[in-house]
Protein backbone atom coordinates (compact mmCIF):
# COMPACT_ATOMS: atom_id res chain seq x y z
CA UNK A 1 0.00 0.00 0.00
CA UNK A 2 3.08 2.73 0.93
CA UNK A 3 3.83 2.35 -2.91
CA UNK A 4 0.53 2.80 -4.14
CA UNK A 5 0.44 5.87 -1.94
CA UNK A 6 3.79 7.28 -2.68
CA UNK A 7 2.72 7.66 -6.64
CA UNK A 8 -0.71 9.07 -5.27
CA UNK A 9 -2.61 6.79 -5.99
CA UNK A 10 -5.90 6.58 -4.52
CA UNK A 11 -6.26 3.29 -2.17
CA UNK A 12 -9.31 1.74 -1.37
CA UNK A 13 -9.41 -1.11 0.58
CA UNK A 14 -13.00 -3.08 0.12
CA UNK A 15 -14.28 -6.88 1.29
CA UNK A 16 -17.48 -8.24 1.28
CA UNK A 17 -19.20 -9.51 4.57
CA UNK A 18 -15.84 -7.28 6.37
CA UNK A 19 -18.27 -5.43 9.21
CA UNK A 20 -16.39 -6.60 11.72
CA UNK A 21 -12.89 -6.10 10.23
CA UNK A 22 -13.56 -2.72 9.82
CA UNK A 23 -11.35 -0.85 12.46
CA UNK A 24 -8.43 -2.72 11.16
CA UNK A 25 -9.10 -2.13 7.75
CA UNK A 26 -8.76 1.44 8.50
CA UNK A 27 -5.17 1.12 9.58
CA UNK A 28 -4.30 -1.18 6.95
CA UNK A 29 -2.61 2.23 4.73
CA UNK A 30 -6.02 2.45 2.11
CA UNK A 31 -7.38 6.44 1.98
CA UNK A 32 -10.22 5.13 1.59
CA UNK A 33 -12.62 1.88 3.72
CA UNK A 34 -14.76 0.31 1.06
CA UNK A 35 -18.16 -0.65 3.19
CA UNK A 36 -20.41 -3.64 1.84
CA UNK A 37 -24.20 -3.27 2.25
CA UNK A 38 -24.57 -5.15 5.30
CA UNK A 39 -22.75 -2.07 7.56
CA UNK A 40 -24.73 1.16 7.45
CA UNK A 41 -22.26 3.86 6.71
CA UNK A 42 -22.95 5.64 9.98
CA UNK A 43 -22.48 2.42 11.85
CA UNK A 44 -19.47 1.89 9.89
CA UNK A 45 -18.30 5.16 10.46
CA UNK A 46 -18.59 4.25 14.13
CA UNK A 47 -16.71 1.53 14.15
CA UNK A 48 -13.24 2.73 12.22
CA UNK A 49 -13.56 6.46 13.12
CA UNK A 50 -12.53 9.83 11.41
CA UNK A 51 -11.63 8.29 8.17
CA UNK A 52 -13.57 8.38 4.55
CA UNK A 53 -16.21 5.70 2.86
CA UNK A 54 -17.20 4.00 0.14
CA UNK A 55 -20.10 2.48 -0.26
CA UNK A 56 -23.13 0.94 0.33
CA UNK A 57 -26.56 0.62 -1.58
CA UNK A 58 -27.67 -3.06 -2.14
CA UNK A 59 -27.40 -4.22 -5.48
CA UNK A 60 -30.09 -5.97 -5.23
CA UNK A 61 -32.08 -2.48 -5.00
CA UNK A 62 -31.67 -1.88 -8.32
CA UNK A 63 -34.51 -3.84 -8.86
CA UNK A 64 -36.65 -2.36 -6.10
CA UNK A 65 -39.94 0.18 -7.56
CA UNK A 66 -38.24 3.60 -8.25
CA UNK A 67 -39.31 5.56 -5.26
CA UNK A 68 -38.01 2.43 -2.67
CA UNK A 69 -34.60 2.79 -4.66
CA UNK A 70 -34.51 6.29 -4.63
CA UNK A 71 -35.08 6.37 -0.48
CA UNK A 72 -32.67 3.90 -0.32
CA UNK A 73 -30.17 6.07 -2.22
CA UNK A 74 -30.77 8.92 0.32
CA UNK A 75 -30.45 7.21 3.00
CA UNK A 76 -26.97 6.63 1.57
CA UNK A 77 -26.15 9.47 0.84
CA UNK A 78 -27.19 10.39 4.70
CA UNK A 79 -25.34 8.10 6.39
CA UNK A 80 -22.48 8.33 4.26
CA UNK A 81 -22.08 12.31 5.76
CA UNK A 82 -20.99 11.19 8.96
CA UNK A 83 -17.92 10.42 7.64
CA UNK A 84 -15.09 12.90 6.79
CA UNK A 85 -15.33 11.75 2.97
CA UNK A 86 -17.79 9.23 1.16
CA UNK A 87 -17.62 7.78 -2.29
CA UNK A 88 -21.18 6.67 -3.24
CA UNK A 89 -21.04 3.09 -5.03
CA UNK A 90 -22.78 0.04 -4.63
CA UNK A 91 -22.16 -2.02 -1.78
CA UNK A 92 -20.52 -4.45 -4.02
CA UNK A 93 -20.71 -5.61 -8.05
CA UNK A 94 -23.60 -4.59 -9.98
CA UNK A 95 -25.61 -7.75 -10.57
CA UNK A 96 -25.70 -8.71 -14.19
CA UNK A 97 -29.84 -8.69 -14.80
CA UNK A 98 -29.64 -5.04 -13.36
CA UNK A 99 -31.82 -2.82 -15.86
CA UNK A 100 -29.44 0.28 -16.70
CA UNK A 101 -32.01 2.59 -16.25
CA UNK A 102 -32.09 1.89 -12.69
CA UNK A 103 -28.31 2.71 -12.48
CA UNK A 104 -28.89 5.90 -14.27
CA UNK A 105 -31.39 6.91 -12.18
CA UNK A 106 -28.88 6.19 -9.25
CA UNK A 107 -26.22 8.20 -10.71
CA UNK A 108 -28.84 11.54 -11.36
CA UNK A 109 -30.29 11.28 -7.92
CA UNK A 110 -26.36 11.06 -6.57
CA UNK A 111 -25.19 13.92 -8.05
CA UNK A 112 -28.56 15.81 -7.77
CA UNK A 113 -28.29 15.36 -3.78
CA UNK A 114 -24.78 16.24 -4.02
CA UNK A 115 -25.43 19.74 -5.71
CA UNK A 116 -27.90 20.61 -2.87
CA UNK A 117 -25.73 19.27 0.12
CA UNK A 118 -22.77 21.45 -1.87
CA UNK A 119 -25.03 24.12 -1.77
CA UNK A 120 -25.89 24.14 1.73
CA UNK A 121 -22.20 23.62 2.66
CA UNK A 122 -21.60 27.21 1.03
CA UNK A 123 -24.33 28.50 3.16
Amino acid sequence: MSELGALGVPRILFGVGTGELLSLMATSGADVVGVDWRVPLDVATTRIGNFPVQGNLDPALCFAPTDVLEEATRDVLRRGGHAPGHIFNLGHGVLPETDPDSLKRVVDLVHEEGQILAKAARS
